[in-house]
């Protein structure tokens, strides 16, 4: 079945995009005249998502005005008195989920693939969607190759078996950016630890039960992590390059 919930990690400090975030959460920083939540947002929306859980801390008062009233999906705001890094946040908000969900960073951007006649492809999350197979994956992320990544920098995170079997590579001079885009079983969750936590020890446990996957994005994604960045992305947005 398709997941139907998905969650937003929008409780980060954002301290390198500063100052463009001294008076704003991260995911609120504009990208192409819009926020880039709403870029999150609108991909669940079209994937089928109709309910999204978004943590918040820094700057919470200002997304939670943004995303208040906010109907496709529907949205309920996770806060974090304390910041719960991750994975704990998602834990925090286990409860909204009862089957294997999306989740997504605030900050993810990135265009769709275009079919060579210029028809369109089925989206990212429908292409991650379709791919996903509970019987023997525990998290399938979408994975960035670092080649493709013109306009921002890539790191090279991951490497990929020929069964799409995700492999971390420890140095990062991995084929593959881990994009934040993923879907994951709620039950990955059941031994982790209280209060905050990495979501990378939840990546390496699947890895070591042969249950980590990847799918290769086709189209462009963006790792939006400073000012220059945000600068270089939008340039290319309004010229239509991006």
């Amino acid at each position: 079945m398709r997941p139907v919930r998905g969650f937003i990690l929008a409780a980060g400090l954002g301290t390198r995009l500063r100052p463009l975030t001294d008076e704003r959460p991260k995911p609120m920083v504009e990208i192409g005249g819009r926020p880039m939540i709403d870029y999150a947002l609108a991909a669940l929306a079209d994937a089928g998502v109709q309910h999204c859980v978004v943590n918040t801390h820094y700057k919470a008062e200002v997304l939670e005005a943004h995303l208040a009233g906010w109907k496709n999906p529907v949205v309920t705001i996770s806060h974090e008195e304390t910041l719960l890094d991750t994975g704990g946040g998602i834990k925090n908000a286990l409860a909204h989920f009862d089957a294997p969900f999306f989740v997504l960073s605030g900050d993810s951007v990135w265009q769709e693939a275009v079919e060579k006649d210029g028809g369109a492809q089925p989206g990212t999350l429908g292409q991650l969607a379709a791919a996903w197979d509970p019987e023997k994956m525990d998290i399938l992320m979408v994975l960035q190759p670092v080649a493709t990544m013109k306009l921002t920098k890539g790191v090279g995170d991951y490497d990929l078996g020929p069964d799409g079997r995700a492999v971390r590579s420890l140095l990062r001079q991995g084929e593959f950016m881990f994009t934040s885009i993923r879907i994951n079983r709620r039950e990955i969750f059941e031994n982790a630890p209280e209060g905050a936590f990495s979501y990378l020890t939840l990546l390496d446990a699947a890895q070591a039960r042969g249950r980590l996957y990847g799918l290769v994005n086709r189209g462009a994604w963006h790792h939006i992590s400073t000012p220059e960045d945000v600068r270089v992305v939008n340039a290319a947005w309004e010229s239509g390059e991006a």
